[in-house]
């Protein structure tokens, strides 16, 4: 998936959730989601306080937003993060659902 400053991003499809994880393996944050048919609705994103300010967010959001795109889903970002996030990114606008 997506591997930048230190973190590893993943899908966690048991609970269904992204994981950024650091180089030792500690989930520094994570981004859940509920998937429907074609959907992701990303409804929550924590950072770790131990990481705060380390663009651990960023990373997991555009690791999650990737793997989106690559799966062919649309996304729906009810998490107020996601959805400043692809605010501020457009090359995500077209992964929004209509």
């Amino acid at each position: 998936m997506s591997e930048h400053a230190n973190v590893t991003v993943t899908d966690n499809p048991e609970q269904n959730r992204y994981e950024a994880a650091d180089e030792s393996g500690v989930v520094a944050g994570f981004a859940a989601y509920e998937q429907r048919e074609g959907l992701l609705i990303f409804t929550h994103t924590k950072v770790d306080d131990a990481f705060e300010g380390q663009g651990i967010g960023s990373e997991l959001a555009r690791g999650a937003l990737d793997h989106a795109r690559d799966t062919g889903l649309q996304v729906r970002p009810a998490c107020p993060f996601v959805s400043d996030f692809i605010d501020k990114h457009p090359e995500y606008q077209d992964l929004l659902t209509k």
